[in-house]
């Protein structure tokens, strides 16, 4: 068993936290002695580090509790999904690294770049967010097999991808004036949903609610604002005249 102190100094956390996880029940002590101190066991300490992967992955506290009780509750597809996660992070920071070395070849005349490529990264970034999100709301299967695919990607494909993935907003942008349903648009949002196959296949409703968010969600909108104020709204009108046209 151990004590506050002693799980502190092994977990590198404070005593002052692991008594407000007391507090909220998202970590109870194994045993409180006569004199009032707490203990731990082993399996307290395994908790203890779900409880601190889960917040280095920015997950709410009241989250990890309804997670980490649930009664069907996986350690080990959990450090599986960590580990996804982690990748994720190590391969962003990987291509923020090589945007910053290329801007710097830029500004010494070394290389071409648009302005588009300036922000390549971020963009990609929010796109699988946006991809993630969605699979989120129909299937966990979906999310991990999205995440399996997303991982095994090199940085230098995720790059790619994510160049592919702005060409085709932008070239939507072009076309805009032409209306939502002109072929010239729906040729835009097959290659737009053709897209989607590096992370996953929706269905039509899950498409859908893909658009839905673009539009509704102030966070996605705000990025789409950025490369047109009217992009998130005619995406969710183009997006549902290419879903009828498939039922038809």
């Amino acid at each position: 068993m151990y004590t506050v102190k002693q799980v502190s100094k092994i977990a590198g956390t404070t005593s002052r936290t692991l008594h407000y996880y007391d507090k909220i029940g998202l970590l109870k002590p194994n045993h409180i002695g006569s004199n009032g101190y707490r203990y731990y066991d082993d399996g307290s300490l395994m908790r203890l580090q779900q409880i601190l992967l889960f917040r280095e992955l920015d997950m709410p506290l009241e989250q990890i509790k309804l997670m980490l009780d649930q009664p069907d509750f996986d350690l080990y597809a959990a450090l599986e999904n960590h580990k996804a996660e982690l990748k994720q992070r190590a391969n962003r920071i990987e291509r923020l690294v090589v945007t910053v070395e290329h801007t710097q070849e830029f500004l010494k005349g070394k290389r071409e770049m648009s302005k588009e490529q300036l922000f390549d990264v971020f963009n990609e970034e929010q796109q699988v967010e946006y991809e993630k999100e969605a699979t989120q709301k129909y299937d966990p299967k979906i999310v991990k097999a999205s995440n399996e695919k997303w991982k095994n990607y090199s940085a230098a494909e995720k790059q790619r991808i994510g160049e592919e993935g702005n060409a085709v907003y932008r070239d939507i942008v072009e076309v805009m004036p032409k209306g939502a349903a002109s072929p010239e648009v729906q040729a835009c949002i097959t290659r737009w949903r053709k897209h989607m196959e590096y992370f996953w296949i929706p269905n039509d409703k899950q498409l859908l609610a893909i658009a839905e968010g673009y539009s509704t969600d102030p966070r996605f909108k705000s990025n789409f604002d950025k490369i047109h104020p009217e992009l998130a709204t005619f995406m969710l009108q183009a997006v549902t005249v290419y879903i009828e046209n498939r039922q038809h």
